[in-house]
């Protein structure tokens, strides 16, 4: 007899779950302890097992969508038997788990009419049209910004193509495409906004009349004539694959004009070799001025250019992006509704220096002063549980794992990658994993469970030149480490002055959850740590 798995409840505060991926497809056969898919929930992603064998009969949740704990998430029974009666339900359940929360309760409350019509929708979509919604990237994310469209109304569109870099309140995503077709529709500005799960884009036939879809979808705009799509169609036929026009749309992945923007390099003098002739990374690595065309050498540069052109004396404005309007909203919600304190220590980091001296003349090892206090800050909080918690507002969450959020500085504003079980990592893995998550960070490539489920975070300027500093703690964190530069300076060593090279610590406490007294004890823990670098082995 067919069994219905439902969506699991993964963790304490889920109340539904995102398939990131399906590791079985329906008619495949199924074992006890197989990988069905992989669950995003609240805090983490995770495999889910299956518990009995047999065959994958029904998918009630497709991969990218979301479903609420205990719906029906799949059906695993016999070969070829009759499950009807079960997936009746199912479908109905998977329907609902694209929709948004707001729309979830709208859907409560529909009449039967009202049911009828959204069928009647439904139905009129024509056969190879597809309906493509603002995705959920993220969460926390309600509505996503099109920060860039890849792909205007009228282009071939192959699956796997970038149709869009889309802006979270987190970070900014390639969107790709998983149909082949032509994009008839696109609802939303280059700029402009749209809830999670209303229509971002059509893609289908070329010429397809799609009237009907767009008016029962509530639309923000109407999509281009049926005549003027099939124009653009043939003229995108007999055209090359890359056009370098003077409006400088030049097919180029976002990492890869980062790369280019860095180094100076005018992209309209390369020559892509990705898909249809698009710039990639390895294009940008492996330019050299002697191959540029002799058409680009007349030709200014202006890739690098900025946005906006400031003129003097004139006021200008750049719109917020997404990203920092999130920053800002969520730090003056901890500013001003957790009561924060300040503690200020100053560290003798001489033997600090030392032992990364003796570290790094190890092979292939560089260790910077920056990692040595992420792993000392691990380790103390090991110790002190208290500042690894989180206020939640009847209760306090003492978390079991450590997990340093580390502040890195991108040009939107700041975001906090996540080293999960840091007190377990040693100084090589912390090394390459905060390059690692520097790196992606800077160039838009983190996932957002990359920036999620820190207890502690830890901000450094001291590579600025800033001594001291105190930082706004990131929620739901109860406190946060601010680092400043080591500074030679006179100090007293054995009732003598000599020269000393001495690191200021500011720590920021939520005061609902730490005490002045626990945050100090784990001041003095930590200085202990840095100052008698060995007494981390004990």
């Amino acid at each position: 007899m067919a069994e219905v798995i439902t969506m699991p409840r993964l963790s304490d505060t889920m109340t539904e779950g995102k398939v990131s991926k399906w590791h079985k497809k329906v008619g495949d056969t199924v074992k006890e302890g197989d990988i069905l898919a992989e669950i995003e929930t609240d805090k983490a992603v995770q495999d889910f097992e299956s518990e009995i064998t047999g065959t994958l009969l029904f998918i009630g949740t497709e991969e990218g969508n979301s479903a609420p704990v205990d719906s029906v998430l799949a059906i695993i029974g016999k070969e070829g038997e009759d499950i009807s009666s079960l997936t009746t339900g199912g479908q109905s359940s998977s329907a609902a788990a694209g929709d948004s929360p707001e729309s979830k309760k709208d859907e409560e409350h529909k009449t039967e009419n009202e049911s009828t019509s959204v069928e009647q929708v439904t139905a009129e979509i024509p056969a190879g049209v597809e309906v493509i919604t603002m995705p959920r990237l993220s969460d926390t994310m309600t509505e996503g910004k099109v920060a860039k469209w890849h792909k205007k109304v009228g282009d071939a569109v192959k699956e796997g193509d970038i149709l869009a870099e889309i802006e979270t309140d987190k970070a900014v995503q390639d969107f790709e495409s998983e149909y082949n077709g032509t994009l008839l529709y696109t609802s939303v500005e280059e700029g402009g906004a749209s809830p999670v799960d209303t229509i971002l884009a059509i893609i289908g036939p070329a010429g397809t009349d799609i009237s009907a879809v767009v008016s029962g979808g509530g639309a923000k705009k109407e999509a281009a004539p049926t005549e003027k799509v099939v124009a653009k169609e043939e003229t995108k036929e007999s055209a090359p694959a890359v056009s370098f026009s003077s409006d400088s749309r030049v097919a180029i992945s976002p990492l890869a004009k980062k790369m280019a923007e860095d180094k100076g390099i005018d992209i309209h003098a390369l020559k892509g070799s990705g898909e249809n002739g698009r710039i990639v990374k390895k294009d940008i690595e492996g330019f050299t001025p002697s191959a540029q065309q002799p058409a680009a050498e007349t030709k200014p540069v202006v890739a690098a250019q900025p946005a906006v052109s400031f003129v003097q004396g004139e006021d200008s404005e750049t719109p917020n992006s997404q990203v920092r309007n999130i920053i800002a909203k969520r730090l003056s919600e901890s500013k001003f509704t957790a009561p924060h304190y300040y503690l200020t220590v100053e560290i003798n980091m001489d033997k600090a220096i030392e032992a990364r001296k003796e570290i790094n003349s190890l092979p292939d090892t560089k260790v910077s002063f920056n990692d040595m206090v992420i792993k000392a800050t691990a380790v103390a909080l090991r110790k002190h549980p208290q500042v690894n918690s989180s206020w939640a507002g009847d209760k306090i969450v003492h978390h079991g794992n450590i997990n340093v959020g580390v502040a890195v500085a991108i040009p939107d504003g700041l975001v906090v990658p996540v080293l999960k079980n840091a007190d377990q990592m040693n100084y090589n893995q912390i090394s390459a994993s905060v390059k690692d998550l520097a790196s992606r960070a800077k160039n838009k490539g983190l996932k957002a469970n990359e920036m999620e489920g820190s207890t502690f975070s830890v901000s450094n300027l001291g590579m600025f030149g800033i001594e001291t500093f105190t930082s706004i703690i990131n929620q739901p964190n109860a406190a946060i480490l601010s680092v400043g530069a080591i500074v030679e300076k006179p100090v007293v060593k054995n009732g003598a002055i000599a020269v000393g090279n001495t690191m200021k610590l500011s720590l920021a406490c939520d005061h609902r959850v730490v005490d002045g007294a626990t945050g100090a004890q784990f001041l003095q823990t930590l200085r202990t740590y840095l100052e008698q670098p060995l007494s981390l082995l004990l």
